[in-house]
């Protein structure tokens, strides 16, 4: 027990990770003022902004977590359903010191997990059958830990926020557009009005997508380290996320696609081979993270 108190008295806050989520929303909120300054600069009703805004806000806020099961298959399991799942999350929840996410199991044999949920109070991890028949019992802890920082520091709701204002830049661009190519060439001053809201949201797609991804990588950082230190074992989950990636590459390019819209919710993306550049990817590459592990697994046996 004194170990693990030992642990997480050496965890703490992850300062890094509480400045990069300030300064990206921060950020975002800069460009989505200017966004909306440019939208009535250019006749689009105020009332009509907000109004559209709060719904896919509070869509994003509330339902967040059903809108991620759903997008999966995941179904909420009872401790009766899934009880070594259960036991695990409940014994990682009491070491980390926030109430014990809900569980839930998505029948797919793609090996991954993702926590969602608005704040720890209705949080939820979830795993897939393929991960569940693919590892041992204490890498699947190790994930289940990795996926426990995540709701512990917090930043699924800032990824909720973050990509809710990457949703609303692609969903205007998508509007204008075609309101564009409805329009024509019938009145060429409401064609360039258009035209300039469509290239604002444009830029205003790109500075979030380039934001997110860059929190997003940092914060699997963060959960790697926070799960290392639960478990007291970093080598676990280095050996999870070899099996992960390794079976990655076997699994049918069809059903990847199906789930590559989580991708910045897993523990690993479901992709094939590795992202041309890191800067447009949602995570480390593997081997950056096995080699942060291994640091943190040389400075907790005091080497």
């Amino acid at each position: 027990m004194s170990s693990t108190v030992g642990r997480m008295s050496r965890w703490g806050r992850d300062a890094g990770l509480s400045f990069r989520m300030f300064v990206v929303m921060f950020l975002l909120t800069l460009v989505y003022l200017a966004f909306i300054a440019v939208l009535i600069a250019y006749g689009v009703s105020s009332i009509a902004i907000l109004f559209f805004a709060g719904i896919l806000l509070g869509i994003q806020y509330f339902f967040s977590d059903k809108i991620a099961l759903l997008s999966m298959g995941a179904k909420i399991v009872t401790p009766e359903q899934a009880p070594e799942l259960h036991d695990m999350i409940e014994r990682l929840a009491a070491i980390a010191n926030v109430p014990k996410p809900r569980v839930a199991i998505a029948d797919s044999d793609v090996p991954n997990a993702f926590a969602t949920g608005r704040n720890p109070k209705h949080a939820v991890i979830a795993v897939t059958r393929g991960l569940m028949n693919r590892l041992q019992p204490a890498e699947i802890e190790a994930v289940l830990a990795h996926e426990m920082s995540h709701v512990r520091n917090r930043d699924v709701m800032v990824m909720t926020f973050a990509s809710f204002f990457a949703m609303v830049a692609q969903l205007v661009m998508r509007m204008f557009f075609w309101g564009g190519m409805a329009m024509g060439r019938r009145d060429r001053r409401d064609g360039g009005s258009i035209a300039m809201i469509y290239l604002a949201s444009i830029l205003v797609w790109v500075l979030s997508y380039l934001l997110i991804r860059t929190l997003s990588r940092y914060r699997e950082y963060a959960a790697d380290r926070g799960a290392a230190i639960i478990t007291g074992s970093p080598s676990n989950l280095m050996s999870a996320l070899v099996k992960i990636s390794g079976v990655m590459q076997r699994i049918p390019e069809r059903d990847l696609r199906e789930v590559q819209g989580m991708n910045a919710m897993f523990i690993i993306p479901a992709a094939v081979g590795n992202s041309f550049s890191e800067i447009f990817s949602t995570h480390p590459s593997l081997e950056h993270r096995l080699e942060r592990l291994r640091a943190l697994s040389r400075e907790m046996e005091g080497l």
